[in-house]
């Protein structure tokens, strides 16, 4: 046999055999790829934002004396609860008593001489009608009477003025609250009036939360407020919840009091306050909160679960769907914000798609896939 036309049927069936093998190789069928979706559909959602705040008082007063004198006694505890008109010192009285007790001497005096005088005014009444006095003495007699009223109008007066100062030599508590400590002890010499208190109480309950927005995004809040997106839990209120430091949540329900509100020219910034029950003294004025405002409700929300969220290169959101092809299509998404395990999606995709949560490292965009429920994933109400 001719060698090289025997090598060249042999080459030209290799050629035919390879083509038969390609052709087999190109026709094979694509195993679909199994991933775990979720089917997204729109529901009922709360938006809120997280502010920082301070807590203050709901009301502070500052006692000062008023009447001067030694502090005899102190009659509460620091750090307790005190009522409303509850006694707090006692300041030496015994001047004042004094005092009140020579008004009242000086007021019976006075009522006497106007019990004298009005006998004599009545007794010559009766005699001026029969000339048995003059004119002139009965006219003395009624101005008798009109002096020794006005002196009794002025005993009262004085009295009344004297027995004030005896009362207010009980310090008494001008709200009820929580007092805080004596910056006195007895034997302290006070005056009336001075200038630093005795002690200060404060109101707890209810209690003020202060939080710090930007004014732009205040006037945003009002405008939806007034749009009635804002949930409503009175006239002018919007409810708030309250993070306390050490991360945990407050569990009284807080309202928001727009009225409080006030610009700073210098920050561009607004004061936001908001007033919390607090029966169980657990708020402090001073401590630093983070107030959690619900603004708006939007009823037609689409989440997605955070897993089934990938970066692009320039850092845009995407995520991977599937489509009625059961191939997979790349979306590019707008998010607005966090809400708990899952994105609040603006743009890119919407309800009744079917988004992948599980196998994203096995696919691309155009891959064959067989979508199953996800198995670890909390479905999208």
């Amino acid at each position: 046999m001719n060698c090289p036309h025997f090598c060249f049927w042999m080459a030209f069936v290799l050629v035919l055999v390879g083509c038969d093998q390609g052709q087999k190789k190109a026709v094979a069928p694509t195993v679909p790829i199994e991933v775990g979706i979720v089917t997204l559909v729109t529901e009922q959602v709360t938006i809120s934002k997280e502010l920082p705040g301070r807590i203050t008082p709901y009301r502070v007063a500052d006692v000062r004396p008023q009447a001067s004198g030694i502090i005899i006694r102190r009659l509460f505890t620091e750090g307790s609860e005190v009522k409303a008109r509850q006694q707090l010192y006692q300041i030496d009285d015994s001047s004042y008593k004094n005092s009140y007790d020579i008004a009242k001497a000086s007021l019976v005096k006075a009522e006497s001489r106007l019990k004298n005088a009005k006998i004599l005014a009545d007794r010559y009444k009766s005699l001026i009608a029969v000339n048995a006095v003059s004119k002139q003495e009965n006219d003395n007699a009624i101005m008798s009477v009109q002096q020794a009223n006005a002196d009794v109008i002025t005993g009262n007066a004085t009295v009344d003025g004297a027995r004030l100062k005896l009362e207010d030599t009980k310090v008494l508590s001008p709200i009820s609250g929580r007092v805080g400590r004596s910056t006195v002890t007895e034997g302290a010499l006070v005056t009336d009036k001075q200038p630093s208190a005795l002690v200060t109480i404060q109101e707890l309950d209810p209690i003020y939360v202060d939080v710090v927005r930007s004014s732009i995004e205040m006037l945003r809040l009002q405008r939806e407020f007034l749009d009635g997106n804002l949930k409503k839990v009175g006239d002018g209120q919007a409810l708030v919840h309250l993070i306390l430091e050490d991360g945990s949540e407050y569990n009284e329900t807080g309202k928001l009091l727009f009225s409080e509100a006030v610009v700073d020219p210098s920050t561009g910034s607004v004061t936001l306050r908001a007033i919390f029950p607090n029966k169980k003294r657990l708020l402090l004025p001073g401590m630093f909160v983070h107030a959690r405002i619900e603004e708006k409700i939007n009823e037609q929300a689409v989440l997605i679960p955070q897993q089934g969220v990938s970066r692009l290169e320039n850092g845009d959101p995407s995520a991977l769907v599937v489509g009625d092809d059961n191939k997979v299509v790349l979306r590019k998404l707008k998010i607005d914000r966090a809400i708990g395990d899952k994105w609040l999606v603006i743009d890119g995709v919407g309800a009744g798609d079917r988004v992948i949560v599980e196998g994203l490292q096995k696919v691309r965009p155009g891959s064959l896939v067989r979508p199953v429920s996800a198995s670890n994933i909390s479905s999208v109400r």
